[in-house]
């Protein structure tokens, strides 16, 4: 299937397009940053705020996978976090729509819940969290990801014979990043608890996107994914305990286990993350 990869130079997205062109898919990454050394997919270098550059390299595709997006509302001003995030999203929808493409994968974010950039507390409705939780974006990242989805909804309403994905993810990590990221700056870090304690790693996500392109769907389903426990050494039980006492809790969190109901992923897409920390 000849699909495009927006972002495929970032962690995320080079892992993802690796799958897609070792799944049989012809890849064609868009990025505003070079190729990744040693990319197996051809690759070209766009402004994707841009509609016209944007237009012209999608308009092929028969799958859009939309991943490019400025990752945290940290270091840039927001404003510009918000209109770059909304405009390449914007454009590289509406290229999809008008491309005839027949399945968009949009790159999403737990942030949609709020986390982890809130400036006023947000506090579980109930655990562990799926699709149909209540959305509280309160930043400029966040509330670019949530309004994404719904850029996503609303080609699926222009076009019933469009399908989509929508994947809410936490941190991506790899053998590589997580003794720096989680290890030595996250995981004792006083306010841990807003990360969720969670994380991704990169090759099941590559995986989890490979599924979304290729899964026979219909409309527009929204999920979590994320790996199969914390990044925590204590429990997920005792974790919840203490940071949000008042949270129903309506599924057991044995052990280590995530937060989030992978249950919608694994029907929807037979997503089962098989890394964990513990292997690294």
């Amino acid at each position: 299937m000849r699909t495009i990869v927006t972002g495929s130079s970032g962690l995320l997205g080079r892992h993802v397009a690796a799958a897609l062109t070792e799944a049989g898919h012809t890849v064609l990454g868009l990025d505003a940053a070079p190729a990744p050394a040693g990319a197996s997919w051809q690759h070209v270098t766009i402004d994707l705020t841009d509609f016209g550059q944007t237009m012209q390299l999608v308009r092929d595709a028969e799958a859009v996978v939309h991943i490019a997006a400025i990752p945290r509302p940290t270091g840039l001003p927001p404003v510009q976090v918000f209109q770059t995030n909304m405009a390449a999203c914007y454009n590289v929808v509406e290229a999809a729509v008008l491309s005839g493409a027949k399945r968009i994968v949009y790159a999403s974010s737990m942030s949609v819940l709020g986390y982890p950039f809130f400036e006023q507390p947000v506090v579980p409705t109930y655990l562990p969290f799926d699709s149909r939780h209540p959305v509280a974006p309160q930043d400029a990242y966040a509330l670019s990801k949530w309004l994404g989805e719904e850029l996503v909804q609303s080609a699926i309403l222009r076009r019933p014979g469009l399908s989509a994905v929508s994947l809410r993810m936490p941190w991506i990590q790899t053998p590589e990043t997580f003794p720096r990221d989680v290890v030595e700056r996250r995981r004792h870090a006083e306010l841990v608890a807003r990360d969720l304690w969670a994380y991704l790693d990169a090759r099941d996500a590559g995986q989890a996107f490979v599924s979304a392109v290729e899964r026979p769907l219909q409309g527009h389903h929204r999920m979590f994914i994320s790996a199969a426990d914390t990044f925590m050494e204590t429990e997920t039980q005792a974790l919840v305990a203490a940071a949000y006492p008042s949270a129903e809790i309506r599924k057991p969190l044995a052990d280590h286990a995530t937060v989030f109901d992978l249950s919608e992923a694994r029907d929807v897409l037979g997503f089962e993350p098989r890394h964990v920390w513990r292997d690294y």
